[in-house]
């Protein structure tokens, strides 16, 4: 009885296709947004905001881009990690020549860049798909990364090969570079992923997402009633590597500070936002941000349980943290397809009918 839609009844066609038709998902999304905005930056220490809640926001942007390409489209991709690597070296080079744009148009610029890139090794997808075009995603994985890593161009000719954030500055506090402010960091980050969160949202309800959905279902009946595979395979890629581009762009220039390719993008952050999606949930925007927290804090909660609960190796932590993700990928495919997205609304049924037996 927590979750009954008694008396909220629909009198337009307006309020029956609203985003979140049901009053309780309304205050939750506020609730949520309330003390995200006005309550984390306050309560957590910087600690928890650099070491945990940046990188969770960073991941469930990538995870959503992703989500995006394999989740609605169907259209599988092993090449995030090139992807944000694009992203990042776009907006380390945007901050070097043009800073006087501002922070938050480069991002969107790096995305626009990332876009363009993910478009052009999206083209394999009109003739191949599933694991021939993870493949083809593969190879723009290392050939990315293998162009950023001996052009000196795109790392400013450093010696090393590494690329630095230099500082800068939105409404008067720095947000990046060794001096940014963290708490500013927090909110230039979580507005971002709340806005885009929410773009990804009604994007998917709309024409374009249900293309998406139709060439993901069946792609023959869906070129026969009228859905055009090349721009609904080109539109997912596209949309996908801007999000995943802006997502490189913040996980360099915000939290990381400096990268160096092979290290930062290599292919262990594809297969990682992969997983991201496959715990949290295909086809599910709430699902990316599930799987992005539990990906970003289960290896946290394991080394504290392991390391200084039972005195064990950080080595020996980091072997079990692999064999649990594993485990837990091939429960989910085999239990739950659907990921904890899925999970979350099975309890949302039941709360509709609770005390009563189902």
């Amino acid at each position: 009885m927590i979750y009954l839609e008694t008396g909220q009844f629909k009198a337009n066609y307006q309020d029956d296709q609203a985003l979140f038709p049901i009053a309780q998902d309304r205050y939750f999304i506020l609730a949520a947004l309330f003390v995200a905005f006005a309550v984390v930056p306050f309560l957590l220490n910087q600690y928890w905001l650099n070491a945990i809640i940046l990188p969770f926001l960073i991941y469930a942007l990538a995870a959503l881009g992703l989500n995006i390409l394999t989740g609605y489209c169907g259209q599988l991709s092993l090449g995030t990690g090139a992807f944000m690597a694009v992203g990042a070296f776009s907006i380390f080079k945007l901050m070097t020549v043009v800073p006087e744009f501002g922070f938050i148009p480069l991002v969107i610029l790096s995305g626009l860049i990332t876009a363009a890139v993910g478009t052009l090794f999206g083209l394999p997808s009109l003739r191949i798909k599933g694991f021939y075009l993870a493949v083809a995603t593969l190879a723009a994985q290392f050939f990315l990364i293998w162009l950023f890593n001996k052009v000196g161009w795109f790392f400013n000719y450093n010696a090393t090969g590494m690329i630095t954030s230099p500082p800068m500055t939105l409404f008067g506090v720095i947000i990046t570079g060794p001096e940014a402010d963290t708490v500013g960091k927090y909110y230039l980050v979580a507005g971002f992923v709340a806005l885009f969160a929410l773009f990804a949202k009604n994007i998917a309800r709309g024409r374009i997402g249900r293309n998406w959905m139709a060439i993901r279902d069946m792609d023959i009946a869906a070129e026969l009633i009228g859905v055009r595979p090349l721009i609904a395979k080109l539109s997912a890629f596209a949309v996908s590597s801007f999000y995943i581009g802006m997502a490189g762009a913040l996980y360099f220039a915000v939290w990381l500070g400096s990268a160096e390719p092979t290290e930062a993008f290599d292919i262990n952050q594809s297969f990682l936002v992969l997983f991201m999606i496959i715990i949290g949930g295909l086809g599910s925007v709430l699902g990316s941000f599930l799987g992005a927290a539990f990906l970003v804090m289960m290896p946290i909660l394991l080394k504290n349980i392991m390391v200084d609960g039972l005195g064990a190796d950080s080595a020996l932590a980091a072997h079990i943290e692999i064999i649990v993700v594993g485990v837990l990928i091939i429960l989910f495919l085999i239990v739950e397809p659907h990921g904890l997205a899925r999970l979350w609304r099975i309890a949302k049924e039941k709360m509709r009918l609770w005390p009563f037996p189902h």
